[in-house]
């Protein structure tokens, strides 16, 4: 019998990835890829292990698919990712519904261990993240056929005192650019039109295999690809962010506005508890060098609330540095004390409490300043990638350049002659608090 297999993906982008490629190897393999875990006899679940909160959601999701074991056909449930990376022997020993585990660099054996955990020899395969995955394997894409991520590098050389991927994920080390490129000649040719870059640091790119930064050339490297529109930019580090990729960004047609910045606090103080480069003028002078090379650019950054000794004077500057600085997006975290993690060690670690009222407070913020950031483009004509049609509302459904997969906004519009995958002329007539809507130009 043809063994099926569904795989449950948690967690960030570079997971999906992961996924992707786990998904590729098994279908190579002859075995029978399912959507429902429902309907498989192996379900593998790729975690996440970065906060307190995805840690808890991987544990969930492991005990409830372990009982398809008693109401659906499920013979082997395997575990893989950040979580088993950090906790293999906790995970093996006080959750015995768990069939088999693999870690963040051993994801490539994956069919070996379904062999084994069949078998009933419960594999553990984690050794040292040091794998680095080229293009000659396999990856079935699990996102709509237009968009794909690519990583770029893997593992993190920073050490800021609050993260643990160094733990699961290990020493940063790049891809070459001839694998990227490759691979995403691969994706274009089975219709992707839009690229997103991503690594835990994607400005440090080529730094450990190449003489200094060789992002802004990989930029224009993958946008040279046939059929590629856009190319989109996460997980800047600020650190290293160059007025040669600012100028690669503002240059290049097919490079998205688009910069996904993590800056975590805009306190001095703070930033060097945390470890991160510069200081806050530095921040305010890379952002308006930013806005100024690249008018329309969308700023995406997160923020980390409640880290150790944030006193509320602190937390208040950083209310109003957000309210200053307008971005665009905006993602706020509550501080995770997570163990192994210099930060964990620190003194004057606040409350629970302390730390989501400040999360929340932080987000209602951003909300106000949100209303008011998409008017600028009504009246105006933009690009959209159409991604589904609405029956309901008798609407397509895109995005602009300005907007990620999934985690921005949407654009609304009718009398769309594109079809779904192209990219269309839209010109907007109303600004809702993320979203747009307009009217498509044949």
């Amino acid at each position: 019998m043809i063994e099926k297999v569904s795989v449950v993906t948690l967690g960030c982008e570079k997971n999906l990835v992961d996924s992707e490629i786990m998904s590729g190897l098994i279908h190579e393999r002859g075995f029978s890829l399912v959507d429902k875990p429902e309907d498989a006899t192996v379900v593998i679940v790729n975690t996440c292990g970065f906060i307190d909160a995805a840690k808890e959601e991987s544990v969930n999701t492991i005990l409830n698919l372990a009982e398809l074991k008693d109401t659906a056909r499920l013979k082997a449930l395997i575990v893989s990712g950040c979580l088993t990376q950090r906790y293999k022997k906790e995970l093996m020993e006080e959750m015995p519904e768990i069939d088999g585990i693999v870690g963040t660099g051993d994801f490539h054996k994956i069919n070996e261990i379904i062999d084994e955990a069949l078998r009933g020899r419960k594999p553990v395969y984690v050794g040292n993240p040091v794998f680095n995955y080229e293009e000659k394997l396999p990856r079935l894409l699990t996102t709509q056929r237009h968009t794909a991520y690519v990583k770029i590098a893997e593992g993190c050389d920073n050490a800021c005192t609050f993260c643990s991927i160094p733990i699961m994920r290990g020493k940063f080390r790049s891809r070459s650019v001839e694998s990227i490129v490759s691979e995403v000649e691969s994706l274009a040719a089975q219709g992707v039109r839009e690229i997103s870059l991503i690594a835990q640091d994607s400005t440090n790119y080529g730094t450990d295999l190449y003489e200094g930064f060789k992002l802004p050339e990989l930029l224009n490297r993958v946008s040279e690809v046939p059929g590629i529109e856009w190319v989109r930019l996460h997980y800047a580090y600020p650190g290293f962010f160059t007025d040669e990729l600012i100028d690669a960004i503002a240059s290049n047609p097919k490079v998205c506005d688009y910069i996904d910045m993590p800056l975590q606090h805009s306190e001095d103080s703070i930033l060097k508890r945390m470890r991160r480069p510069g200081r806050q003028r530095d921040v305010r002078d890379l952002v308006g060098k930013i806005r100024a090379r690249i008018p329309d650019v969308a700023l995406r950054t997160s923020m980390i609330v409640g880290f150790p000794g944030e006193t509320e004077e602190d937390f208040e500057k950083l209310c109003e540095f957000v309210r200053e600085m307008k971005f665009d997006r905006l993602g706020v975290f509550a501080y995770s004390q997570e163990e192994d993690t210099p930060a964990n060690r620190l003194p004057d670690q606040l409350p629970d409490e302390v730390k989501q009222y400040r999360a929340n407070t932080l987000m209602e913020i951003q909300r106000e300043s949100a209303k008011d950031l998409g008017s600028k483009f009504v009246g105006r004509t933009i690009d959209v990638l159409v991604e589904r049609y609405d029956g309901r509302s008798d609407v397509f459904v895109g995005r602009s350049q300005y907007d990620a997969p999934e985690v921005d906004g949407e654009v609304y519009i009718s009398n769309c002659k594109a079809q779904i995958g192209e990219i269309a002329k839209v010109r907007i007539t109303h600004a809702y608090e993320y979203d747009l809507s307009g009217e498509g130009i044949a």
